[in-house]
């Protein structure tokens, strides 16, 4: 399993690369800072979803490694 499918591995404050609903075809990612996590349950098989210290929200794709 994807580290960016479980919810506890993506705490807020951790660096993210999100895909947001209108980029889902194209896959274009926007970089940013976990504000609040936004899915309920342990695991999403899409990615967990979070709204950024900016208000943008989308699914986790990647963890980005400081």
């Amino acid at each position: 399993m994807q580290n960016n499918t479980i919810r506890k591995n993506v705490p807020p404050g951790t660096h993210v690369m999100i895909v947001k609903k209108e980029d889902q075809r194209t896959g274009k990612l926007t970089e940013g800072i976990v504000k609040n996590i936004l899915t309920n349950s342990a695991v999403h098989l899409r990615g967990i979803k979070v709204r950024l210290e900016d208000g943008t929200v989308g699914r986790v794709q990647e963890i980005c490694e400081d």
